[in-house]
């Protein structure tokens, strides 16, 4: 699954990208055969795609896959090796243990002037240099400096002569001119390591970008087993693909006029990644959910009726396929697009139009069936069943039940709100029984007139 950094990451170096004339390079790092799927593949592109990232934009190019350039891996290993760059190493982890005595320490060196030649099973370490400092240039965290001292020499090719990723992928972004690189911050550490084997291949580093960590309420990393992190969930929760954008743009990054809810257009040419700030982003669901809901209510009314389509359909809602109405819903959408967050919260707002009987949710009858209910409802089934069945007139002959029996509209409301659909709230409740129909409106009146005795 897409995880919500790697698409906020995502749209910064599309936003980039396009701001600066440049390129969007996609490419799939796919050398660890354990990890790799071409279903995992099609999930990336696809929610790429979703977010607006796609290859029919000129800004986009790829996918590309590592594996392909594995020569290319191969010889830049060898190139380093000849230069003296790089040394091979038989060393264990338990030598080493043995050496420094403790399983934790990093490489000691053991093996830098030892002068082996290449054998299976001898791994690649890169010879990092024993003085100075490496500089990474970033355009969020200054020019953090790196002690050369306190890096090991860090392995570039396993004991098969396959490279590892570090060497694969500064190699692959030497190869495709990748001048930016725009990533989470906890890929800081590597970027020493990294920016030492640009140099040694004789290319020149790209300018960095590490962005902030994003946490959940307790300000904890966004974790996929405690914390829900997939695009794909929140897209088929309901939340629209231009609300998500909206708010995975403001996670470390924030217009200067405070205007946070904005089209995708005027955030991508407002957004500068050297604006990011580096302190860890909240993702807060409720704010995303009140985005989406701002988003809902300013689609069309056809727009939405169109967007809710997938949670009209039998394979998720609750009626029967033959049971659903395009028409009647037609004329309630207006009145659900003003009152929910999520297009999944659709079905349970209209359930009662298409179901034959209205849900049965027991804790909105207790709270709605008191006593008195009963012959409240009664005096609503008779003056209802010689009504003018239009919303004002349903309305006029409540009014009169709620004075009949000493009540405000709101109070008389309840009990007839939860035997008409099942619930204590929801849609307005005269424009409900209009489109239900004097039929239907009467019988369940009548079913929970029984059910109370």
């Amino acid at each position: 699954m897409f995880h919500v950094g790697g698409a906020r990451s995502a749209l910064y170096n599309w936003a980039t990208a396009r701001q600066q004339g440049g390129t969007f390079v996609l490419r799939i790092e796919d050398t660890d055969a354990a990890r790799n799927k071409p279903e995992w593949t099609d999930g990336i592109i696809s929610a790429l795609a979703a977010i607006g990232i796609h290859g029919g934009d000129e800004a986009f190019e790829g996918p590309y896959f590592q594996s392909a350039n594995a020569p290319l891996h191969r010889a830049a290993a060898e190139k380093l090796y000849t230069a003296g760059r790089a040394y091979h190493c038989d060393c264990t982890r338990e030598q080493l243990a043995e050496r420094t005595g403790s399983a934790q320490t990093g490489y000691d060196g053991h093996c830098r002037d030892r002068g082996l030649e290449y054998a299976e099973g001898r791994a690649l370490r890169f010879r990092t240099p024993d003085e100075g400092t490496t500089v990474v240039v970033d355009l969020i965290r200054g020019e953090p400096a790196f002690p050369n001292s306190a890096m090991e020499d860090f392995v570039i090719a396993r004991g098969d002569g396959s490279p590892v990723f570090l060497l694969a992928n500064v190699v692959d972004d030497v190869e495709q001119g990748v001048t930016q690189v725009i990533r989470g911050e906890e890929h800081l550490s590597n970027t020493p390591k990294q920016q030492l084997l640009w140099e040694a291949l004789g290319a020149t580093p790209p300018v960095w970008a590490h962005l902030p960590v994003i946490v959940n309420e307790k300000r904890q990393k966004l974790s996929k087993r405690r914390d829900k992190v997939a695009l794909e969930d929140y897209l088929a929760e309901g939340y629209l693909p231009e609300a998500l954008v909206n708010y995975l743009m403001l996670l470390g990054w924030g217009p200067k006029d405070d205007v946070e809810i904005r089209p995708y257009e005027e955030i991508e040419k407002l957004f500068r990644v050297a604006d990011v700030n580096a302190a860890s982003a909240f993702f807060d669901v409720a704010k995303l959910r009140s985005f989406n809901g701002e988003y809902i209510r300013a689609m069309d009314v056809a727009a939405f009726t169109a967007a809710c389509a997938p949670w009209l359909a039998a394979d998720r809602a609750p009626w029967a396929a033959e049971d659903f109405d395009a028409e009647a819903f037609a004329v309630l959408a207006p009145l659900a697009q003003s009152r929910i967050a999520l297009l999944s919260e659709i079905t349970e707002q209209v359930d009662f139009l298409f179901l034959p009987e209205p849900v049965q949710d027991e804790a909105s009858w207790n709270k709605a069936m008191k006593a008195g209910a009963a012959d409240l409802l009664r005096t609503a089934r008779t003056r209802l069943a010689g009504a003018a069945w239009q919303a004002d007139a349903l309305k006029a002959e409540l009014e009169a039940v709620a004075a009949e029996h000493g009540l405000k509209l709101g109070k008389a409301q309840a009990p007839i709100r939860v035997a008409v659909t099942g619930r204590t709230v929801g849609l307005p409740l005269f424009e409900s029984m209009e489109v239900l129909g004097q039929e239907r409106t009467l019988a369940r009146l009548d079913a929970a007139i029984a059910k109370l005795g």
